[in-house]
Order: structure tokens, then sequence, then C-alpha cells
């Protein structure tokens, strides 16, 4: 069957201006000269640079005294080599102190591309025989670190494509879950990274937990296993290994006041920390009529990567786990749209 192709004239262009706020850290030294000297301000003067920082950083983020607070919890760990507890902190300076490690990170600064198109979760308030569309891109930005971001536009019954307006605010997830995890599943996963199956087999630390777990139970497992084995200090990478399989899994939760325009999803497990790229959605359709939308993506740490698999039914709610199977380690992948043959 021939199908005809005719070209658009739209092009996506990247905004080096739509940033994120991340934290920022170099080391203990100077976090705690910043906190010191923060704590020593005057009160009205921290509330001057506070008024400032606040007046700057909302115009482009929303709830940013939520992320300061977040970001001064994350030093919160130094305070006792400072002779002070949090509590003894004005609400005040610890939000700004927070700021002092936020930094502002362009998320499509270097390259844009790479979409892929699926039909939204809501068809309301359009027009007869017209569909609206989610478009994922992978968005590159300083330091070449790939995030996957979305637009939003409407397909009309002559196929035109009228982009949706896009958001100022982008937000990172606002909740990340630990994962239960399934033995079974994680011992085939296991099996499949020859070089940890080789030293070390899975049974010597999958044996002491239940059918599911959690990240702690099995980072308890690991550490038994070092004390009662003492393995060389060159296999310590293996347990790694493991460690770096179990941190893949993870949820993350965008909040309902977002434009699907301004949710970013971010690197946040070690295995993908230099990027999550190349995602291709798929609005998959099961036997039972239940909808939901499956990404292939792929993590990369800096050397390895990581074939995984994004789940999401309305782009609000994702769920991340890697991908099993010899094709998996494929870095080429995507998925079909329904079942075949049961499967």
């Amino acid at each position: 069957m021939q199908i005809s192709v005719n070209r658009k004239n739209i092009t996506f262009n990247p905004d080096p201006g739509r940033v994120i706020a991340r934290f920022l850290f170099t080391n203990d030294e100077r976090a705690l000269n910043t906190i010191r000297f923060v704590i020593q301000m005057p009160e009205k003067e921290a509330s001057l640079t506070l008024k400032q920082t606040l007046r700057d950083y909302s115009m482009r983020h929303r709830n940013i005294s939520k992320i300061f607070e977040n970001h001064f919890n994350k030093i919160a760990y130094l305070l006792p080599q400072l002779d002070v507890t949090q509590d003894s902190i004005d609400y005040s300076k610890r939000i700004l102190i927070g700021s002092y490690f936020t930094m502002e990170y362009s998320i499509e600064s270097a390259a844009f591309f790479n979409p892929s198109m699926v039909e939204h979760p809501d068809q309301t308030e359009i027009m007869p025989d017209s569909k609206r569309v989610v478009i994922s891109f992978r968005a590159t930005g300083e330091g070449h670190i790939s995030s996957i971001v979305f637009r939003m536009g409407v397909l009309d019954k002559n196929n035109k494509l009228v982009l949706e307006p896009i958001g100022n605010m982008l937000e990172e997830a606002e909740h990340i879950r630990r994962h239960i995890y399934n033995k079974k599943s994680f011992a085939r996963k296991l099996d499949e990274m020859q070089e940890v199956r080789d030293i070390i087999p899975s049974g010597l630390i999958l044996d002491k937990l239940n059918d599911e777990f959690t990240y702690g139970e099995l980072r308890k497992c690991i550490e038994d296993a070092r004390k009662a084995h003492h393995l060389a200090s060159t296999k310590e990478i293996l347990f790694n290994q493991i460690i770096w399989l179990a941190s893949s899994h993870y949820e993350l939760d965008f909040s309902l006041d977002t434009n699907i325009s301004e949710r970013v999803l971010f690197p946040v497990s070690e295995n993908e920390k230099s990027g999550v790229e190349d995602a291709r959605f798929v609005k998959f359709t099961d036997e039972d009529g239940k909808i939901t939308y499956y990404a292939t993506y792929t993590a990369y740490d800096g050397s390895s990567i990581l074939p995984k698999l994004l789940e999401t039914k309305d782009f609000y709610h994702f769920k991340i786990s890697p991908l099993h199977g010899e094709i998996a380690k494929n870095k080429g992948m995507a998925l079909f749209p329904r079942k075949v043959n049961g499967k």
C-alpha cells in the first residue's frame, strides 16, 4: 500500500531561556562558608536579599521558595559542624541559604530534536474530525545532558497541525517514590549482566530477600554480603552495578497545575545522570481496551547505556523501569501499539 507524504512547513525551535532550578553543590568547605555567611547576615539585609532573589526567580519558576527549601534540606547535614540546628535558623534565612545552592539549567540550549507524536489522552473541546496530540522531544542543554520535554497541538481533518502556546514555568517531577522490586524480574535482569553473573551469583544476595523487596532491603543485603565475603576492592564495582540497576526503577509525579509543555523528565537515577535519550512514545491499547502510553528510551551515565521503559496513563504520573531481554540491549527499539498473538 502506497502512502502519500507531504512535508509541512513547521519548525520546532528550542528556547534557551527555558530553565529549571537545579541543586548546586561544590564541596563541604565552600558550603559551610556560605551557610555561615547567611546566618551572620543582619535580619534586615537578609530579608532584602531574599525579596530580591524571589522577585527574580519567581518570574521563571513555580513555587521557587519550596525549591529553595528543598535545596537547604540537602545541605542541612552540615549544620552540626557550625554548632547550629535547623530549627534555630529563621525560615527566611533557610530559604535564602537554599537559594545559594540553586542554579538555573537551560534544558534546550544545545539541541532540540528526535520528536515522537501520540494522541493526547484528553480529546475534549476540539473540532469534529480533529485530534489533540502530544509531541515529545529530546532536549539537550548545557553540558549535553538530555531530558524529555513535551509540546501539545491539534491536528485538524486536513492534517494541519496547530501548536498550543508553550508554558513558561518548567517543572521537574514533584515526588519520587522508591520502587517495590519483584525478585524474579530483578534476578532475570541481573543474569543478563554477564560480568555480575560470572563473579557474584544473584542468589548470594537475592536468596535473603522476599518475593518483593524495597531498595533499603536490597542495600542491607549487599552490605551483609560485603562483610561476609570480603571481596577484593577490584570487584566492589560489581556490587555498585547491582545498586546501579536498582536505582533505575522509580516513579514521578507532576503537579496538576502544570501545562504539559512545562513538564520535564530530567535524569533522576545514577544510570541516567548524563541523559535520558531518544524517547519513542506509543499509545498502547490492551485487550481489555485499557489505554497506556509507553516509551522506550536510553539512559546514559557517561560510559554505559541502559535501555528503559517509561509508562504513563495521563502524562502526570510516570513509572520508569529497565527493559529485559536480549533485544532490549539495542538502542534502536520501538514498541507496537497493541499485542500481537497475545504478547
